[in-house]
């Protein structure tokens, strides 16, 4: 038994370096034609970093030919099987430009597609590589609308669509962290924007509600905290915030607590008004005694004048 092991131990390694040095052989070869076959052999049998070699030294040499055409799709697959999405997505795109009326011109183009699709980050992480395949989906679609592959881009196109509102929902969350500091400054301001902005690109986001709520929050402790010139405005644009949630909003979880902000921010704007309006008051009267005392001054001017005159 033993020694059965070890025969078929032995000839497996002699299979292996028999087939290493095939490859090896095939990698000095200067004939291009074994080395087109070769590499599509080797595709067929899912050896595609072997494949991609062979093609790399074979495409030149029969670039324009009728055999380049195979040769070019499955060289951009080769890459797509070993997960290498970008440099994929670029060759289907290629082959694409390059085979626009190939019967499988419609495959590279979804393929080039779905590899970006592929290498989308997560939505923790930038977006770039993700917006890029959006594009390029997009443009499949409006390619090929009658496309079998057309149910499965859409899919694709919803799924980073998602990724996309997760990632505008946790930058909207930072934005709100930022302003429990002590000093929050202007991001009370980003975050009001940041909010109406999400609503506002992603209209049927599980997320708005909550991001509603947190408008109405974040508004009144903005105005809470304004100067007093930009005050008023900002009181009032907490109240309208608040109206307007519960106008969208009629059963939410959060509709007790916005009417609390809302009544505490009618109060604090009927204060403010008040102040104001005592502020404004005084400022008329300090006003009028300024100019009752800058005429009275003029007049002891006008009247000291010819006495110095006479002295003259």
């Amino acid at each position: 038994m033993k020694k059965s092991i070890i025969y078929i131990f032995t000839f497996s390694l002699i299979l292996a370096f028999s087939a290493c040095g095939k490859f090896y052989k095939l990698e000095k070869s200067t004939n291009w034609e074994e080395l087109y076959e070769a590499a599509n052999k080797y595709y067929e049998k899912g050896e595609y970093n072997k494949a991609i070699i062979l093609y790399d030294r074979v495409l030149p040499v029969i670039r324009g030919s009728e055999r380049a055409e195979l040769a070019d799709f499955n060289y951009a697959y080769s890459h797509f099987r070993t997960k290498r999405y970008i440099e994929a997505a670029g060759y289907f795109n290629t082959f694409y430009q390059t085979y626009s009326r190939s019967p499988m011109a419609e495959e590279a183009m979804f393929m080039n597609a779905y590899s970006l699709y592929l290498d989308a980050p997560d939505y923790n992480l930038d977006q770039k590589s993700s917006k890029d395949a959006v594009n390029a989906i997009q443009l499949f679609i409006n390619k090929f609308p009658q496309s079998d592959s057309y149910e499965r881009a859409m899919g694709m196109i919803d799924d980073l669509q998602r990724r996309f509102e997760e990632k505008a929902y946790k930058e909207s969350s930072m934005y709100l962290r930022l302003t429990e500091g002590l000093f929050p400054g202007d991001f009370y301001r980003a975050c009001i924007i940041n909010f109406q902005n999400f609503a506002k690109n992603y209209p049927d986001s599980k997320y708005n509600e909550e991001l509603a709520f947190r408008l109405v929050d974040v508004s009144f402790s903005y105005a809470e905290r304004s100067n007093f010139d930009k005050k008023e405005d900002r009181l009032k644009d907490a109240i309208k915030f608040a109206e307007q949630f519960k106008r969208k909003y009629p059963e939410s979880k959060y509709l007790s607590q916005v009417d609390a902000l809302s009544l505490k921010t009618t109060k604090e704007y009927d204060k403010f008004i008040v102040m104001k309006k005592e502020y404004d008051e005084r400022l008329a009267k300090y006003k009028e005694e300024e100019a009752a005392r800058a005429v009275s001054i003029e007049g002891e001017e006008v009247r000291t004048i010819p006495l110095t005159e006479t002295n003259n």
